[in-house]
Formats: C-alpha cells, sequence, structure tokens
C-alpha cells in the first residue's frame, strides 16, 4: 500500500459520484489510533496478507462469536408510516446520492461467505470506542456485506520488512512507513469499508442506521462524516421522526418556525432541525410500544399518558438532546437554543382530549402537509379545549386545530368555557393554530385576568358562533398576524381595563363590529386590516380608550369607526374608505382623537359628529365621500382643524340642528355643494379656514344658521364666496373673499348678519349683493376691483352700511333697487368706473356722512321719483362723463357699451316701434329719430339701444354695432343655492 505521502487521492469507485472527497489516509494520531496500534506489525506483507486469510476463514466459521456490541433485542427501524427500516422508508424517496446500478451485482465474490460477526471483528478498530451500532436484524446490509469482496486495484502492492521499517525510522517519511505499515495490516473488510467500498454502498448502509448512529460515524473518517450527513440521508429519517415537509427551526424561547431548505444557513437543515428538537417528546398512536435500543424517543399513543408522565422524567427528557458537538466538526451546529420541553402532538383527531397547561412547556402539531394544523385536531365537548393558568410563563402552542363544540341544546351553562382560555398570571405563546367555536355564547379566545399577557401570533380564529378574540379584566398580551373572520359576534372584545397590543391581524367578514372596545377598555391596535363586517369596523363604547395607529378600516357594512356612549381614543394615520356609512361616528359624549387619517370615498359622510359628540378632528385628509366631509349636528362640538376635506360629491362641513364647534386652519376645497353649511341654530366658529374652488357657494348660512367666520379665505367658488338667509345672522370678520365666478356676498330671502374688516375683490358679480327683506350690517369692509357692482341693494333689502371703503369697481358702487331702503353712513366711495352712487326704481335710502368723490357717471345719480335722505354727504371730484357726453352731442353707448349704465334720460320711439325695454339716449333722439314720433321715458340708468345696433335704423353716431342686447336696469342676479335634504 503506498504511503500517506505518496498520493493524497484515495479511489473508493470506478464510477465518479457527487460527494466523492479527495484528502490524505487516515493519520495515527486521529479517533482511531487506538485500534491501528493494535494489529500494526514489522511482518512482511506476506506474512501479513496470509494471517488476514487465516482470520477470515476463522471468523467465517465462527460469526455467531463476533465481539461487535450487536443488540439482539432490538427491532428493525421503523417506517413513520408503520413498516419498514430507516432505509426501506426511504428508498421511495428521490436521492441524487442513490447509487445507478445494481450494488450487489457489482461487488466481486472474494468474501463469498463471510459472515456479519466477521465483518463486525475486523471492522471494530475503525470505530471510536463509544461507537456502538446494531446492524443484526437489516437483511439487506447483512447480505451486502456477506457477499462483498475486496475490489482489486491498479495499484504497487507495499511490502514493508522489520529491516526496512526499522531504518525509516531515521528517514524523513517515518510517519508515512508506519502509515503504510498500518493500512497493509488493515483486517479485510475493514480495508474495503473505510477505502474501496462505493459511496453509494456507503449511504444505503448509512441510510438502515438511525440518527445517533449516523452522529458517531461522522467521527469515524472525514469520508464516514461527508456521507454520514448526506441532506437526504437526513430529511428522510427527519420525516421518519417528525412528519414534516420542512425543516422546522427553534431558534428562541417559544419560537418555532419552518425555514425552506434552500433559504436555511445552515449546510444540513435536516440534520440542524434534528438537533433542535431531538429532545421532545411525542403523542403518536400505535408507538408507546414500539422500543428503539439505538434511539431515545419517547412515545405515547395518547394526551393524558403525556400529561401524566412524570416531570422529573420531562427534565431528564428535556436534557436529551442529540449531541451534534461531540461527533461533528461543525461546532456552528454545537449550540441549542433553548431547553424548553417540547411535546409533538402527530396526525389524529383528539376529541374529548383537553390540555391543562400550567408549565413552560411546548406543545406542537407535527404532520405532513402545508398547513400542519389542519392535520392535528383537538376538540371538546364540555369544558376548555385547552387552558393556561399560572406557571404557564414560557408555555408554547402551536401547529394544531383547537375546537369547543358544545351541545347547544343542552341546558348546562357553558358561558365561561373556551376553545382556548388564558388566566392570570401566565404568558404563554399560541402560534399557528385554527380555533373554532360553535359556541353561541361566551368566545372562542379568552384572555382574563391580571398578569395574563399571552402572545397569539399567525392563528385563524373564524366562523365562530360567538366573539373570536375575548380579552378582559386588566388582561394584555400581543396578538399578530392573525386571522379572524365569519364570526357571529365581535370578531375582538376588549374590556374592562384590558390592554392588548394587536398588530397587522386581518379582521373581516364578520356578522357584527370588527373590533368592540368597552367598559373601560384599551389597547394599542396597529396595522390591521379591517373589512367588510357587518356593523362598524372599530367599535368604542363606554370609557373605552384604545389608541388606533396605521389600520386600514374600509368596506363596512355600516360604518367605519364608531364612538359612542363617552367613548374616546386616539385614531392616528389609518386608511378609513369605502364603508357604507359614516367613515367615523361621534356621538353621546364621546371624545376621540382622529388624527392623520385618509378618510375618503365613503358612500355616506367622511366623520358624523351628532348627539352631543365631541372629539378632536386633525390633519386628515378626507375626500371623494357621498354626502358631507364633516357633518355636525344636535348639540355637537367638536374641534375640525389642519385638515383637507376636498372633491366630495356634497359638501366640505355640514353643521345643523344646533351644531356647534371649533373649524380652523382647514382647507375646504372642490366640493360639489357649499364648501360649509350651517343652518338650524348651529353656531360654530370657523377660523384661519381656506375654503375655495367649489361647485356652488364657499360658505352657506340657512334657516337660521349662526357661528363666526373670521380670519379665512374664501375664493373662487362658482357661486357666492358666503351666501346668507332665511333668518341666519353670523358674525363674518376679517375674511377674504375673492375671485368668486358670481358674487362676493349674497343676503337675502330675510338673512341678517354682521360683516365687519372684510376685504371683497375681484368677483364676477358685485361684492356684496342684499335682497329680498334682509338686513345685514355692513361696517369697516373694503371692497373693491369687483368686476360688477361693489354693492347692490334690491327687491326691498335693507341693510346698514357704515364706514366701509368701496372703490374701484365696474359698475355703481351702491346700487340701490326696486324698494329697498339701506341706511349709508359714513362710506367712502371712490374711484369707481360709473357712478358712486345709483337710486333707482322707486327706492329710497338714507344717506349719512359720506364720501363720494371720483367716481366715473357721478357721485349720487336718482332715478326718477327717487327722494333719499341725505345729510352730511360729501359730494366732489367727480368725473361727470354723462354730463359731458351728452353737451358733446355723442352717443351715451360710447362711454358705457353695454357692461355699464349710466343714468340720464332716456327716451322711446314710437315710429321705429320700440318696447319698454329699449332706451334712446338724448342725443340719437336728437339726430338719428329726428322727425320720429319719439316720448320720454324717464331719468334712470340705462345704455343706448340705438347705438348698440339693435334697432332698426343705424345710429348715427355711431360706428357698427358691437352687440344685439337688451336694456338692463341692473345688474345681473345672483345665483342662488338650492338646499337638499341631508340626513
Amino acid at each position: 500500500m503506498p504511503s500517506a505521502s505518496s498520493s493524497s487521492y484515495v479511489r473508493r469507485s470506478r464510477r465518479k459520484v457527487g460527494n466523492r472527497i479527495a484528502g490524505a489516509a487516515p493519520s495515527t494520531n486521529g479517533p482511531n489510533t487506538s485500534g491501528a496500534t493494535a494489529h500494526q506489525s514489522s511482518s512482511s506483507s506476506s506474512t501479513t496478507s496470509a494471517s488476514s486469510s487465516s482470520s477470515s476463514n476463522n471468523l467465517g466459521n465462527n460469526a455467531s462469536s463476533s465481539p461487535f456490541p450487536l443488540e439482539n433485542s432490538a427491532p428493525t427501524p421503523q417506517n413513520i408510516n408503520g413498516g419498514g427500516s430507516a432505509a426501506s422508508e426511504g428508498s421511495t424517496s428521490t436521492c441524487h446520492h442513490q447509487s445507478p446500478y445494481d450494488l450487489r451485482r457489482k461487488i466481486p465474490d472474494l468474501w463469498n461467505g463471510i459472515s456479519t460477526s466477521t465483518i463486525a471483528t475486523n471492522f471494530v478498530p475503525l470505530l471510536n470506542t463509544s461507537t456502538s451500532f446494531s446492524l443484526q436484524g437489516v437483511p439487506y446490509l447483512e447480505e451486502t456485506l456477506s457477499t462483498a469482496s475486496i475490489r482489486k486495484r491498479p495499484r504497487t502492492a507495499t511490502a514493508t520488512s522489520s529491516t526496512s521499517s526499522s531504518s525509516g525510522s531515521n528517514h524523513p517519511g517515518t510517519s508515512s512507513l508506519s502509515q503504510q505499515a498500518f493500512e497493509s495490516n488493515l483486517p479485510p473488510a475493514a480495508h474495503y469499508l473505510q477505502y474501496e467500498i462505493p459511496d453509494e454502498v456507503l449511504l444505503t448502509i448509512f441510510s438502515y442506521l438511525f440518527e445517533q448512529d449516523l452522529c458517531r460515524l461522522s467521527l469515524v473518517c472525514k469520508r464516514f462524516n461527508i456521507i454520514a450527513n448526506d441532506t437526504e440521508l437526513w430529511k428522510r429519517l427527519y420525516q421518519s421522526v417528525y412528519e414534516y415537509d420542512l425543516p422546522l427551526f427553534n431558534t428562541d424561547l417559544c419560537k418555532f418556525s419552518f425555514v425552506k431548505p434552500d433559504s436555511s444557513e445552515y449546510d444540513n437543515p435536516w440534520k440542524e432541525s434534528f438537533r433542535q428538537l431531538y429532545r421532545g417528546i411525542h403523542v403518536r398512536a400505535g408507538y408507546q410500544d414500539k422500543k428503539y435500543k439505538s434511539r431515545r424517543i419517547i412515545y405515547f399513543d395518547t394526551i393524558a399518558t403525556a400529561l401524566e408522565y412524570p416531570e422529573d422524567f420531562k427534565q431528564k427528557q428535556n436534557q436529551r438532546i442529540l449531541r451534534l458537538d461531540q461527533y461533528d466538526d461543525d461546532k456552528n451546529n454545537s449550540s441549542n437554543a433553548t431547553s424548553q420541553p417540547i411535546i409533538f402532538l402527530h396526525s389524529g383527531h383528539y376529541k374529548d382530549d383537553y390540555l391543562f397547561i400550567d408549565s413552560d412547556v411546548a406543545w406542537i402539531g407535527a404532520a405532513p402537509g402545508a398547513n400542519v394544523a389542519e392535520h392535528v385536531i383537538l376538540e371538546r365537548e364540555s369544558s376548555s379545549t385547552v387552558m393556561f393558568f399560572e406557571g404557564a410563563n414560557h408555555a408554547y402552542l402551536g401547529f394544531m386545530t383547537l375546537k369547543f363544540s358544545p351541545d347547544n341544546t343542552s341546558t348546562v351553562q357553558h358561558h365561561k368555557h373556551y376553545c382556548l382560555e388564558v388566566s392570570e398570571n401566565c404568558s404563554p405563546t399560541i402560534d399557528n393554530c385554527i380555533i373554532r367555536s360553535s359556541s353561541v355564547v361566551g368566545a372562542a379566545v379568552c384572555v382574563a385576568g391580571r398578569g395574563a399577557n399571552p402572545t397569539i401570533r399567525n392563528c385563524d380564529i373564524s366562523e365562530c358562533e360567538n366573539v373570536g378574540l375575548y380579552v378582559t379584566n386588566h388582561a394584555e398580551g400581543t396578538y399578530e398576524h392573525n386571522e379572524i373572520s365569519k364570526n357571529a359576534l365581535a370578531g375582538i372584545w376588549v374590556k374592562d381595563g384590558a390592554k392588548p397590543v394587536m398588530r397587522e391581524n386581518h379582521i373581516h367578514h364578520g356578522r357584527d363590529v370588527g373590533i368592540f372596545t368597552f367598559e373601560n377598555g384599551e389597547g394599542y391596535f396597529e396595522k390591521n386590516d379591517i373589512h367588510n363586517n357587518r356593523i362598524a369596523g372599530f367599535e368604542v363604547k363606554a370609557g373605552a380608550n384604545p389608541t388606533v395607529i396605521n389600520c386600514e378600516i374600509h368596506h363596512g357594512q355600516t360604518g367605519g369607526i364608531y364612538v359612542h356612549e363617552n367613548g374616546s381614543g386616539q385614531f392616528i394615520e389609518n386608511k378609513i374608505h369605502s364603508n357604507n356609512f359614516a367613515g367615523v361616528w361621534i356621538t353621546s359624549n364621546s371624545n376621540p382623537t382622529i388624527r392623520k387619517n385618509e378618510i375618503y370615498n365613503g358612500h355616506q359622510g367622511g366623520v358624523y359628529i351628532f348627539g352631543e359628540g365631541r372629539g378632536l378632528i386633525e390633519h386628515n385628509n378626507i375626500y371623494g365621500n357621498a354626502l358631507a366631509g364633516i357633518q355636525i349636528r344636535t348639540n355637537s362640538d367638536p374641534i375640525v382643524r389642519h385638515n383637507k376635506i376636498h372633491h366630495g360629491q356634497h359638501g366640505g362641513i355640514y353643521v345643523h340642528e344646533k351644531g356647534q364647534g371649533l373649524i380652523e386652519e382647514n382647507e375646504v376645497y372642490s366640493n360639489t355643494l357649499a364648501g360649509v353649511w350651517i343652518t338650524t341654530g348651529s353656531t360654530p366658529v370657523l377660523r384661519r379656514n381656506r375654503i375655495h374652488s367649489g361647485k356652488q357657494v364657499g360658505v352657506y348660512f340657512y334657516d337660521n344658521g349662526h357661528g363666526k367666520l373670521e380670519d379665512n379665505d374664501i375664493f373662487n367658488h362658482l357661486y357666492s364666496g358666503v351666501q346668507i338667509r332665511t333668518g341666519s345672522n353670523p358674525m363674518i370678520r376679517g375674511n377674504k373673499i375673492w375671485g368668486g365666478q358670481n358674487g362676493g356676498v349674497l343676503v337675502y330671502n330675510g338673512g341678517l348678519g354682521v360683516l365687519e374688516q372684510n376685504e371683497i375683490f375681484d368677483n364676477a358679480m358685485a361684492g356684496v349683493w342684499i335682497k329680498t327683506d334682509s338686513n345685514p350690517t355692513l361696517k369697516r369692509n373694503k371692497i373693491y376691483d369687483g368686476r360688477d357692482g361693489g354693492i347692490c341693494i334690491f327687491n326691498g333689502g335693507k341693510g346698514v352700511l357704515e364706514e366701509n371703503d368701496i372703490f374701484r369697481n365696474t359698475q355703481a358702487g351702491v346700487l340701490i333697487s326696486t324698494q329697498s331702503h339701506p341706511v349709508l353712513k359714513r362710506n367712502r366711495i371712490f374711484d369707481g368706473l360709473a357712478a358712486g352712487v345709483e337710486i333707482t326704481n322707486n327706492a329710497t335710502a338714507t344717506l349719512e356722512y359720506n364720501q363720494i368723490f371720483n367716481n366715473k357717471f357721478g357721485g349720487l345719480c336718482l332715478a326718477s321719483g327717487v327722494h333719499p335722505i341725505t345729510r352730511g354727504n360729501k359730494i366732489f371730484n367727480n368725473q361727470d362723463e354723462v354730463e359731458k357726453a351728452v353737451s358733446s352731442g355723442q352717443c351715451l353707448y360710447k362711454i358705457s357699451s353695454y357692461t355699464s349704465f349710466p343714468m340720464h334720460d332716456f327716451f322711446r320711439c314710437q315710429t321705429c316701434n320700440t318696447t319698454d325695454r329699449n332706451a334712446i339716449c338724448v342725443n340719437c333722439i336728437k339726430n338719428c329719430h329726428a322727425g320720429h314720433d319719439v316720448e320720454f321715458i324717464r331719468h334712470d340708468r340705462f345704455f343706448c339701444d340705438c347705438g348698440a345696433g339693435t334697432l332698426t335704423n343705424q345710429c348715427q353716431l355711431q360706428g357698427e354695432p358691437t352687440q344685439d342686447t337688451d336694456t338692463l336696469y341692473d345688474s345681473a342676479a345672483p345665483m342662488e343655492s338650492h338646499t337638499p335634504m341631508v340626513n
């Protein structure tokens, strides 16, 4: 045999195999040193060969006297499905190491007739002194070894004499020569098994062994170590014990998780999982009476017998682990994550069994398939199925189905019985369980009592005929990644001071409310998906005070969040959308904080506060709701600030039926109806809001709507910026009302109100309209740059206009018409593009101490029959463009066109058949209609139809006609809002 230094590769088979290794022959310093030394001698190779042959013959004749420690009483290793050895149960699995040819047919016949005891005798020197595994009872292994012979190899035979051995002691290759001597004196079976037998045969042999034997064999040599750690070998062995399709890792206390092998950090995840779980005992029907002397796994047929297993034996079993670090070079696998006792509950339906857990034990379902829990079912009919009591501080229950199925027609009360019950002063972990209860009272899961602090995660609590999860009586706990659905009552109840932490649960399609906190229940709810529940997604009642953050509450058959009867709570950064009723309901003295939420696409309103509700509504984005973004009614008094309320299909904010509230610094825009509605005795305060770009009115007071409107920006509405009607009497102060496509402020139908220190400018029609018996007070406002008049009062309008600055408006600074009678005191009316004040159509007014100056058509212009009360007015420096045009013989249309209405004498022409709607200026009568039958109508405001080209004869004082229109005597009427009925 060549020395160890002559070649570093040991040929094992002519067929290439994936796990073939290249390495030096075993060192004499390795674990086999004592055995190798016992067989070394200084005799020649011929003597050695003869001795080996003689020994083989002797062993063949004395197989029964083998000194190898065979376990004669050990049964054949059993397949997990009921029969066969560890090899036979794995033979049906695909294994890339399995030989592609018939191993027995390829093996030479030199060893025919050698018995198992002969192989064992010659194999002993290769094994560690602690190695002890059984070959008896494995027929195929006996047959393979009994028919095996040494394959002849094309290598130079090593002949070692005592002389060469002695002389070699002074040569640098002395150790190599000693190794040659060792190898040349190896017994034939041992030599073949260690150096010549193909990997496929070794792998087949190893597949008959159990886990402890494989760990010991891995110490024999590097080759055995590699083969004994084969992934498929351990996978078959693992699945025969635990049944799982994937490795299950116990990475920390009360933490078990499946990991795909290709995602594992371990080279052999099946072996590592085996090591971590090896301390467990098993409940598996039909296995209790089976004994494996080479395996230390304890089986029980029933849960009851496992529970009766003495506690001291459990501790010993817990200390029994698969010590890979003693037999494996991979020290990374040497640590055990936890010493927690484990009980595996294997596939089956355990009816009328229950678990009473008061210690730190882990109960784990064991079954094949993608969902282990479906195959391990624990069911109870008369009392709670699983109960955790004091002492179960680190208990674990996972990967099984729990059922509570009482007879609901029975008279026996079971309202205190549950599918899963966690009592005070314990903190178990419940993981990956399916929980079902058909009880019509109580709950499927109950956590009650001070110190009750479980972790419930990845569980499915669904289709129960009662409440899904009930946390009460100051209990706590962490509840994560659970599926809670289709329960007859609430998905979750929290009451009586309980403070659970619930994260990333899926709570949906319940036949009642999703989460119900009441009677001072609290809790922290984060990133839960709550939807399609028949009542509210989240209900808060009777002093409850939960914190709800980053949840999605949507598609509820009624509302999203319902807070009532003195409820409170913090609802922050949630998405609340697509609910059939309001996204948030607040009522009956409740006072929650609704902050930084997205509230949108509700089939009714966004936030609905009624019945003396309160609350802080801030920094929310409220949009796309079918009714008002925020509705406040019936003496409710919330604080609404810093919200965006926009693109509603109805109004932005609706305050009615004596609603109140502080509404400040919100942005309300692009709503279909009014930005803010205030009605029926309501008195909110609106400050520093931006209300703009609405499709109707900005702020709408009607039917005795009151309140304060202060320091707001109200702009770019299709209708008026502010409308006040029917007895409404708001205080409107310090606002900027501008850019409206209609008027700035419209007061009509008996509207009142005080408008003070507002800026009203750049509106398409009058800055302020007062009509139909309305009587507001306007003080110290600036009304300017209007594209129509400054203030228009008509149809019986009244009002007090005091100390206002009215300037730079296109039409009259103040137009008073049709039986109106306002009072104007100490106003400044100037720089207008028409008259300063015009009074017409049987109207009158009281004008006291006003300054009217620098207006284009004159200061005070009075129509025929108008006799206002004037006192102390100063009318000066007006441009009197009308009188100048008449004096110069011009047509008045030249100075007015059809957009303004200078006041002067106007006529009609009978010859030209003009109507009462046509007016002709005095110069056109003298020139264009000279000799016609004409008549004087009155002194009033008009533009000349002759100059406009609307009559048959062309005007001789004017060029081509510019517009075909009828005479307009008043500014265009403003658009009035229609009030739809809103519930």
